[in-house]
């Protein structure tokens, strides 16, 4: 079936208004996103861990979501998720749920407990198989306690770690490529995107990884604006500059095979997306130019590097 905004933005939300995450965050626009490719009749258990999504959607006794939700310490969302994916097959096998009830298994992280954290529990339940999705809401540092740096922090951004002044240009190592990581875990299927394209990319993908069985990994761009320092209404620009410009680019690994899913006509150039952010405002000063090409040559390399991959 052909996608239509219309009838997807239509659908019954998951995750209800009310919750307190910051006007302008990319992270409830991701979830909310995810959760729409959802099945009209099915049902989801969803697991969170310890972040800014987390204390903003669940303040006991009150809560934002809509289907079954457990709140997982920092590091081991990938752990619980799988074992209440086992538990669900075992009840099934012996004849404790209903044949005709799904339920599907989705965790949700920041980048600090999915490519930090959390690394060690979500390998471990990439590599055993468990029928899940874990979904990174990547804003690229620790926001929710005071925006401290994280391996998926962009170089040279200005974080209250790796604090721009005299002495320094931000955070001075490249941010890790999680999605290629965990596609050497050889899952099922794992898929790069962001709020761009009329949701198009990002539903489709949820889709697919959600119905795939086996383990499934989707990694989202979820811009924060007190971390990154945007106006609240240029989120849905930010992300449009970060695929135009390649810094994110839009790909899935179907079984195994690399596919790029969207080449700009005219890349940009880096200065584009980083310009709309204050945590790089340092970069544009008289004498910091050669910050910027370095930034640039790391973007080329990995846009090439994916595009070998994918021309496979």
């Amino acid at each position: 079936m052909s996608y239509n905004l219309k009838e997807v933005m239509n659908k019954p939300e998951r995750l209800a208004a009310g919750h307190r995450m910051c006007a302008g965050c990319g992270a409830t626009i991701a979830v909310r996103g995810v959760l729409r490719a959802l099945h009209e009749g099915d049902h989801a258990v969803i697991g969170n861990a310890t972040g800014c999504l987390e204390v903003s959607t669940y303040m006991y006794p009150y809560t934002a979501w809509e289907d079954s939700y457990i709140h997982n310490a920092f590091e081991n969302a990938g752990a619980t998720l799988s074992g209440v994916e086992t538990a669900y097959k075992a009840l099934k096998k012996r004849g404790k749920i209903a044949e005709d009830e799904t339920f599907k298994f989705i965790t949700f992280g920041g980048d600090g407990g999915t490519y930090d954290i959390g690394f060690q529990s979500l390998s471990g339940a990439m590599e055993r198989g468990h029928d899940m999705v874990y979904v990174c809401y990547d804003n690229g540092a620790y926001m929710n306690t005071g925006i401290q740096r994280s391996s998926a922090t962009p170089m040279y951004a200005d974080t209250t770690t790796t604090p721009v002044g005299s002495q320094s240009n931000g955070k001075m190592q490249n941010r890790k490529d999680l999605a290629a990581i965990i596609a050497e875990h050889n899952i099922p299927y794992v898929a790069q995107t962001t709020l761009t394209q009329n949701f198009k990319d990002m539903y489709e993908k949820s889709e697919k990884a959600i119905y795939t069985e086996g383990a499934a990994f989707l990694n989202i761009m979820a811009p924060c604006p007190r971390g990154w320092r945007y106006e609240t209404s240029d989120v849905m620009n930010i992300c449009k500059l970060g695929v135009e410009t390649c810094y994110w680019p839009l790909f899935e690994v179907d079984h195994g095979k690399w596919i790029l899913n969207y080449e700009p006509k005219k890349k940009l150039p880096i200065e584009d997306f980083l310009r709309a952010q204050g945590r790089f405002k340092h970069l544009f000063k008289k004498g910091n130019e050669d910050l910027i090409v370095q930034f640039q040559e790391e973007v080329d390399r990995r846009w090439e590097d994916l595009k070998y991959r994918c021309a496979k």
